[in-house]
């Protein structure tokens, strides 16, 4: 195995594949190259004397500029390179992308096994979701789903249902405004999502976002398919629900597992706990699954947005139009703006644990973020809350942190997320989670955490084989015949983006 990575053929950088003691020369195109100092695995060596001042660069790409001369051989890191990115800047429309996506014609469409929903939503699990409107009746909420789960457990065990899943929160009180609407959008995106076949809504009955209020959030609703419930109203609120629930268990029995298109996936793109790999294995082949999921008609789904700050332009060059460009600038410069207004360095990042797995600076995390979305047009724009309408990639308004995120992905409609982490992270949300290491070190290490290993990119595998194989996960897993290792440990939970004020 290779031990040094040149990503690019303009990189004054390349990654280490293993760990280097100080005075190991390394061969690199042809090129000798030896080690001024120790150097971690993940992390970059400077393959050309760097000036001060000068632009460090990986993957094609300035990932920041050197504050002191650098010497071929050197470790380059935190302690001599330092991000480019200060304040707002202007963008302009400069489209770089290629024609039209052509989709596959219907009859090469591969299916998987899903549901289709009544109101013509496709769900990949058959699950009654339990969702409070405010976070004092977490406990209560939760009770229910545990003693559903005994009450209707021969429906589980004859696969009528897959389960009963409350997803507590600490909100939906003392919140007003665009806080408090936050709240109620995300909760109306789970009360909306396809993967719950059946749904009930438990309130307190006093708090701000109380249940008539939070019904003309949800909008139009199957009266069969959800269920409303104010915990003040009655004598006893668990043995109410557990017989309401009988009715929606009914309804939710009646779906049929049958073949659906690919096209009707939508797949969210996350990652965290990012480490010097993941720009190079994880990260490019959810690109390559993006691309081959666009081009069979479905959807993938990026966010992360302050993650972006660094690459954005490359997804504003993908832009469809001049209109969705225009939407992209807003989507960024959003989230500039909130970090300014909150008294906030706007490039706080990368995290500490990125720093130790080799990522320097935001431009560096971001190139690598970014490569989630492969080469595909960007399709769209879509607000925090809002459920995703279009096809293709599109773009979601969320911030990096990893709950926050995977529970807007789920709002909006994801079925599953593709997660790609070097550091390793247990949590899943309300779907199916798939995490996918970037080095082998780690899936050997984090079994039960982890679900695939893109570290076989450094080993030999292709990205042609490796992407078909992944691939062939993904529709296993959406079919039901695997299981996520969020699902296996039933790691589900939910968070939700707080930007105001606490009465």
């Amino acid at each position: 195995m290779k031990n040094i990575l040149k990503i690019e053929d303009t990189d004054n950088v390349a990654v280490l594949l293993e760990g280097i003691n100080v005075g190991h020369k390394l061969d690199i195109n042809g090129e000798t190259i030896k080690v001024k100092e120790d150097i971690p695995l993940g992390h970059k060596i400077a393959l050309e004397d760097i000036s001060k001042g000068e632009k460090i660069v990986k993957y094609g790409f300035p990932i920041g500029k050197a504050v002191k001369d650098i010497s071929k051989g050197d470790w380059v890191h935190s302690h001599n390179i330092v991000t480019f990115l200060e304040g707002k800047q202007g963008y302009e429309y400069d489209p770089h992308f290629e024609s039209e996506v052509v989709t596959t014609g219907n009859e090469n469409i591969p299916t998987f096994k899903g549901y289709y929903r009544k109101d013509g939503q496709v769900g990949i699990r058959n699950e009654i979701w339990l969702i409070p409107t405010v976070g004092c009746i977490n406990k209560p909420v939760e009770k229910m789903a545990l003693m559903a789960e005994e009450k209707f457990s021969n429906e589980i065990a004859e696969g009528k249902i897959d389960g009963f899943f409350a997803y507590p929160h600490p909100y939906g009180c003392s919140q007003l405004g665009g806080d408090l609407l936050n709240t109620q959008k995300i909760l109306a995106g789970l009360v909306k999502h396809p993967n719950a076949a059946a749904v009930m809504v438990i309130g307190l009955g006093c708090e701000n976002n109380i249940l008539e209020d939070f019904q003309d959030i949800i909008g139009e609703y199957d009266q069969e398919r959800v269920k409303f419930l104010k915990l003040q109203d009655v004598s006893n609120g668990i043995e109410t629900a557990l017989n309401q629930m009988t009715e929606i268990v009914d309804y939710a029995s009646n779906f049929t597992h049958q073949s659906i298109p690919v096209s009707e996936l939508k797949i969210g793109l996350k990652c965290g706990g990012s480490d010097g790999f993941s720009g190079i294995t994880a990260n490019p082949l959810l690109g390559k699954i993006s691309n081959k999921l666009e081009k069979l008609g479905g959807t993938t789904i990026l966010t992360e947005v302050p993650e972006m700050f660094g690459a954005e332009t490359i997804l504003m060059n993908r832009a469809q139009d001049r209109e969705t460009f225009e939407e992209i600038v807003k989507l960024i410069n959003g989230f500039k703006d909130y970090f300014i207004s909150n008294k906030q360095p706007v490039y706080e990042n990368p995290s500490p644990g990125n720093k130790d797995g080799g990522i320097t600076t935001l431009e560096e995390k971001s190139l690598g973020c970014t490569q989630k979305g492969g080469t595909s047009i960007v399709r769209g724009v879509n607000l925090y809350g809002d459920q995703i309408k279009g096809k293709g990639l599109q773009l979601l308004e969320s911030p990096g942190n990893d709950l926050i995120s995977t529970t807007a992905l789920t709002a909006a409609g994801a079925h599953l997320i593709l997660f790609t982490t070097g550091r390793g992270t247990p949590f899943g949300a309300p779907v199916p989670t798939v995490k996918i290491s970037t080095n082998t070190a780690l899936y050997e290490k984090k079994g039960n955490w982890i679900d695939f290993n893109a570290g076989k990119l450094l080993e030999g595998n292709t990205m042609e084989d490796l992407t078909e194989e992944f691939f062939d996960y993904i529709i296993n897993l959406a079919s039901k015949n695997i299981k996520t290792r969020n699902e296996e440990n039933d790691y589900r939970e939910i968070a939700i983006f707080k930007t105001g004020v606490t009465l």
